[in-house]
């Protein structure tokens, strides 16, 4: 008991000071924001393969970091006045990232192989584009709040979930990816984020009508835990408990990342927003 008390203690204590600077910086705005996403965005990605005992030595990896920073670039070509290069547009940078991998499979005489290229292929996307959108958002003219919104929903759902869990979960929920999470977790996340999601309508309606808000909530939630699956679906595959060790009692930055990830790119398919 005392031991899980200690374990507790810690995750506050860093899940508290993290949140904290994090919001510094997005109050901060602008360039302070987007840059501290582009540290995190870097740090996630070679958390990622990590998990696939990739070592960020390896040519690959560099050569996947390089494409993670093309992508967040070619997100900011408005704001760094490149429009003009066709090279930025999305689907002309996933061909480029696509027509190099494939080139290291020959030249690396398979050294590199298919399942290297799969694994960082789908890490360069899912995290560049990921990250990518987060910083996006911040430059709308009610960027600052846009981000408040999901990010506080995601850690309602993420504090419901948990406590919810703790106190009341009796029905697993996905036992073969996630086995400590549970039906009454999941609902308990939900219920907190909407919530939040109804206080942010109340309070602004003049961005998120209170039906919209709550919609939007709905979906962000479930969003957000279904990223949390993908990531325990991708450590359970590896092997591994957590990304890193970078945030005591929490893991690495991929861990606390991988809803708010998962979020953005499903906001940007069905809100075309940023």
């Amino acid at each position: 008991m005392v031991i899980l008390s200690a374990i507790m203690k810690e995750r506050i204590i860093s899940g508290v000071l993290g949140a904290g600077f994090f919001l510094l910086v997005l109050w901060l705005g602008s360039w302070w924001y987007s840059v501290f996403i582009w540290i995190l965005a870097s740090i996630c990605f070679l958390e990622y393969c990590r998990l696939f005992g990739y070592s960020y030595r390896k040519p690959q990896v560099i050569l996947g970091l390089v494409f993670v920073f093309l992508i967040l670039v070619a997100g900011l070509r408005t704001q760094l006045r490149l429009e003009s290069i066709a090279l930025l547009h999305s689907e002309n940078v996933l061909i480029l990232i696509l027509v190099v991998f494939f080139a290291l499979l020959v030249f690396s005489r398979n050294q590199f192989d298919i399942y290297q290229m799969a694994h960082l292929f789908i890490g360069t996307i899912y995290i560049g584009f990921g990250f990518s959108y987060m910083i996006n958002i911040i430059w709308h003219p009610d960027g600052f709040l846009w981000s408040l919104f999901i990010l506080l929903i995601i850690w309602a759902n993420d504090t419901g979930a948990y406590f919810a869990g703790k106190s009341l979960g009796k029905h697993k929920l996905w036992p073969s990816i996630s086995p400590n999470k549970t039906v009454e977790g999941s609902v308990g996340g939900v219920l907190v984020g909407l919530v939040v999601s109804g206080i942010f309508g109340y309070l602004f309606p003049q961005i998120w009508p209170i039906e919209y808000a709550i919609v939007l909530g709905f979906l962000i939630s479930i969003v957000g835990q279904l990223g949390d699956l993908v990531e325990s679906a991708i450590k359970r595959t590896t092997g591994t408990k957590d990304s890193g060790r970078i945030l005591p009692g929490h893991g690495g930055i991929l861990d606390r990342f991988d809803s708010l990830i998962f979020t953005y790119l499903i906001l940007h398919i069905f809100t075309g927003f940023f």
